[in-house]
């Protein structure tokens, strides 16, 4: 065989060989396709009943979902829309996004990073946190405690008063 032959063969073969690699590519892309598979925003917290006031009538807050879901389920009052209810909080810092501490005795959201300390009704008022913490929607689905993720709510931008940033409960009688 001669050496143009050889190579006009080998030529033909490397055609082929790249159009069957191209067709491989196509049917691994066509079955991985780019998709981004994120978790659902929304989760169900329980009845409303696994969040019950303080007798004394103090802000009580329930850390059941802040490793899982980083979020914090708050009932009580809250002094800046005079309502009182369930509400949630995203656990996460306003200044750098650490997530925060909640301190029962002292009564605050302290955050272990820069210092930042968070009244328990989601308002800052030490360190460098420039915003209060931000609450989530929250609503009662067939008798289910709801919170979204997505949907977040600043007190600075007067979103706190939203009526899907708190579920009303009665005061409790003292």
């Amino acid at each position: 065989m001669g050496r143009r032959k050889f190579f006009k063969a080998f030529g033909w073969i490397g055609t082929l060989a790249g159009m069957a690699g191209s067709s491989l590519f196509l049917l691994v892309k066509f079955l991985f396709p780019r998709a981004l598979y994120e978790p659902a925003t929304e989760f169900k917290a329980g009845p409303p009943s696994n969040y019950p006031p303080d007798p004394s009538g103090r802000i009580r807050v329930y850390e059941n979902y802040k490793t899982t879901e980083r979020v914090w389920i708050v009932h009580g009052d809250d002094p800046t829309t005079g309502k009182h209810g369930i509400y949630a909080f995203y656990a996460q810092c306003t200044h750098l996004g650490c997530t925060p501490r909640w301190l029962e005795n002292e009564g605050k959201f302290k955050c272990p990073c820069h210092g930042s300390g968070f009244y328990p009704y989601g308002v800052n008022f030490e360190g460098p946190a420039p915003r209060p913490l931000e609450k989530l929607a929250i609503q009662m689905l067939e008798g289910q405690v709801v919170i979204d993720k997505a949907q977040r709510y600043r007190e600075e931008k007067g979103q706190w008063s939203d009526a899907r940033s708190i579920i009303e409960t009665p005061r409790p009688v003292a």
